[in-house]
């Protein structure tokens, strides 16, 4: 379970239920997690130290989706500061610290291969990898948000329905050698090439957040078509490596548990596995 910021009630839930979980830091709170070290020593020992001896924390996200921005300078910073806050209490054999990037980080994104950081990301990236790399001794991981659905949703001439949602027959891209069934492979592919030509091949990635609305654009968004689309997730994607990583498992977090009522109407209220009222959107396990 990936919770976006500290909170007291959902960590006391999760005590002790042998839940894996991410926790991460408010957005607004990395300028001074990045300027003052003591702040984040106050951080751990608020929101990790009281939890860590019955909670399986297995990431904590410093920023989501901040890169490219004007806080993507203090995601690095942020990152080492609160490493050396957690370092002293043991807690870094399971906690591994990261960000979390979207897919607009990537300037060039096509064939996956041939994939790059964006201009306005490069030099925060390049801070980031450098961090990752300082930390956990080949073991760090970027955390990347992926959605073929929105790929899909703006090209639906040129993306196929199969392609994006599950697993086409024929290869929607081939790159060089590689072929790509799953337009979720490419997507990520095309971050482990970024990495690699920015001195981060030794880095994994974890899907920080995937899924398929269940209504409010049409035919293209169905229950159907969003039950398929995580339960391929959960099955297929997530546990496998990618054509350009075949040996890394990946790991990842299918958004969301609920359905976001109050979000504007649309799309962005269908992700969940449930409505607001606890009630399931569609049978999935």
């Amino acid at each position: 379970m990936r919770i976006f910021k500290p909170d007291a009630q959902i960590q006391e839930a999760l005590r002790g239920q042998g839940i894996n979980v991410a926790i991460g830091t408010l957005d607004d709170d990395l300028p001074t997690l990045a300027n003052n070290p003591a702040a984040a020593t106050t951080w751990v020992s608020t929101n990790i130290v009281p939890y860590m001896n019955n909670t399986l924390y297995e990431y904590l996200v410093v920023g989501n989706e901040v890169v490219p921005g004007s806080l993507g300078k203090y995601v690095a910073p942020a990152m080492l500061n609160l490493y050396k806050a957690i370092k002293p209490i043991g807690a870094l054999s399971q906690l591994k610290i990261t960000t979390t990037v979207p897919m607009s980080a990537l300037g060039i994104s096509f064939p996956p291969s041939a994939s790059n950081f964006a201009d306005a990301a490069m030099s925060d990236m390049t801070a980031i990898i450098q961090a990752l790399n300082n930390m956990q001794n080949g073991d760090s991981i970027l955390m990347v948000n992926a959605y073929p659905y929105f790929a899909y949703a703006s090209d639906t001439s040129h993306i196929s329905k199969e392609y994006a949602n599950t697993k086409s027959s024929a290869p929607g891209v081939v790159d060089g050698n590689l072929e790509y069934h799953s337009l979720i492979h490419a997507m990520l592919d095309a971050f482990y090439a970024a990495l690699e030509k920015n001195g981060g091949s030794s880095l994994g990635v974890v899907v920080g957040e995937t899924g398929w609305p269940s209504g409010g654009n049409g035919e293209i968004t169905t229950p159907y078509l969003s039950a398929m689309y995580n339960s391929f997730c959960r099955y297929y994607i997530l546990g496998s490596g990618t054509p350009m990583r075949p040996n890394k498992k990946l790991d990842g977090f299918v958004f969301e548990m609920f359905n976001e009522n109050e979000k504007p109407g649309g799309v962005e209220q269908n992700f969940g596995l449930y409505q607001a009222n606890m009630t399931p959107v569609y049978a999935f396990c």
